[in-house]
């Protein structure tokens, strides 16, 4: 478990008015392109299944540096203080709950064992890793990273895709993936050609949980029918890719 840049920025932590950006806490810069510490180095080598998307947002970078405060504060180790910060921030906000449904629409609480994959926020943590391809915190302009420049193409990017991200996936290497978002879709596939992750074991399709995504998600869910989709919804891709999950997960569970 990588300890040393939480232990690098305790003092910076421990001092923090967590409300916004803060540049004690900054990795790296190109021109636009800012690297924020956060506390997401956890990894949990047990997990059977990895839960991927871009970036940790402002959101969750503020939950996960409240959350490190106030363990270290009360004097947790950093192993511990890591841990917490992971939990309690990894997809927190109204990413949660739609994550949590899709991913049991698709049954993979069944694969699992639970009833539900609320329970990988819960009390059934040692099975999910939650991450992001790009670890730390990503900023464009101080607005949050949503895949512009493209990560494959941008040095500094790439750079941190594979140093922070590409280590952990190797580790990982007998667990689920699940990619949220086509940026992170094409991120897995250079990383399945890299040799750092193998694409068997890559479950992608899946709408992305934000509730910016509301329409596709109920589509996928059933909550939403086909004739009141707006024209930007590809409702023929969401009743494919569907299927197509839903039949992975079943195999799995088999």
């Amino acid at each position: 478990m990588k300890q040393n840049l939480l232990a690098r920025f305790v003092p910076t932590i421990r001092d923090l008015e967590i409300c916004d950006l803060d540049d004690r806490l900054l990795l790296d810069r190109d021109g636009p392109v800012s690297v924020y510490y956060a506390p997401f180095d956890y990894i949990n080598r047990d997990a059977k299944i990895v839960i991927a998307g871009i970036t940790p947002g402002k959101t969750q970078m503020l939950n996960a540096l409240r959350e490190a405060r106030k363990q270290l504060l009360n004097g947790a180790s950093l192993e511990a203080a890591l841990e917490s910060a992971k939990r309690t921030a990894s997809f927190s906000g109204a990413m949660r709950p739609n994550l949590i449904n899709l991913l049991d629409y698709i049954g993979v609480n069944k694969w699992l064992r639970i009833n539900t994959c609320g329970r990988l926020f819960d009390n059934s943590t040692k099975l999910v890793q939650t991450t992001s391809v790009l670890r730390y915190p990503v900023f464009i302009n101080g607005s949050n990273y949503n895949g512009t420049p493209d990560m494959l193409k941008h040095s500094l990017l790439r750079r941190h895709l594979l140093e922070h991200f590409g280590a952990e996936a190797a580790l990982l290497k007998n667990a689920l993936f699940v990619p949220l978002g086509g940026t992170v879709v094409e991120a897995f596939r250079f990383l399945a050609k890299e040799g750092l992750i193998n694409h068997e074991r890559i479950l992608d399709g899946l709408p992305h949980p934000s509730g910016a995504n509301a329409e596709r998600i109920a589509y996928f869910l059933g909550t939403k029918s086909k004739e009141r989709l707006s024209a930007k919804t590809d409702a023929r891709k969401l009743d494919g890719a569907r299927e197509m999950l839903r039949s992975r997960v079943l195999a799995l569970a088999s």
